[in-house]
């Protein structure tokens, strides 16, 4: 697939906003990096977005996630190697990504509050807004799958 244009170099000052979003999520959301990482994942996997899974993979990978949680992922109910932190994350991931079709359901809420703070439930609905918008920006403008390289191990990004 060929990519329509380069989103990030065509309006930097507009994308800021988005990357500002994500760096607020991950230096005040108190969330754990394994289990953003696989909130991005579990929504692109909903969402097909091919760039946004190789990104995030590599990443979790990069940060020491294991193949075997990875490849679960799309089967996370049944597999028995989420927590149920990570389990109630990727159940309210899944209502928001198909909120016109669950409109985020009450008991899923509910689970997801049973295991987050009011400020980490506000991070984790924040990253799973910017994950979606990502998820949009990378397949609308077909961003090509394969080409992102994860930073150094230990470097900020």
């Amino acid at each position: 697939m060929k990519a329509r244009m380069n989103y990030r170099t065509a309006s930097p000052a507009v994308l800021n906003g988005m990357m500002e979003l994500e760096q607020a999520v991950r230096k005040h959301g108190g969330l754990e990096s394994s289990l953003l990482e696989l909130v991005k994942m579990r929504a692109s996997q909903i969402n097909g977005c091919a760039y946004c899974l190789d990104m995030h993979s590599k990443d979790a990978r990069a940060a020491g996630e294991t193949e075997q949680r990875l490849y679960g992922l799309s089967a996370w109910r049944e597999a028995p190697y989420y927590t149920d932190r990570e389990r109630a994350a990727l159940a309210w991931a899944e209502a928001l990504t198909l909120v016109s079709e669950s409109h985020a359901p009450d008991d899923v809420y509910a689970e997801m509050r049973a295991h987050f703070s009011e400020p980490e439930a506000v991070a984790l609905t924040m990253a799973i807004i910017a994950i979606n918008g990502w998820n949009r920006l990378a397949i609308g403008f077909r961003a090509e799958a394969g080409t992102y390289q994860p930073p150094a191990v230990g470097a900020a990004h």
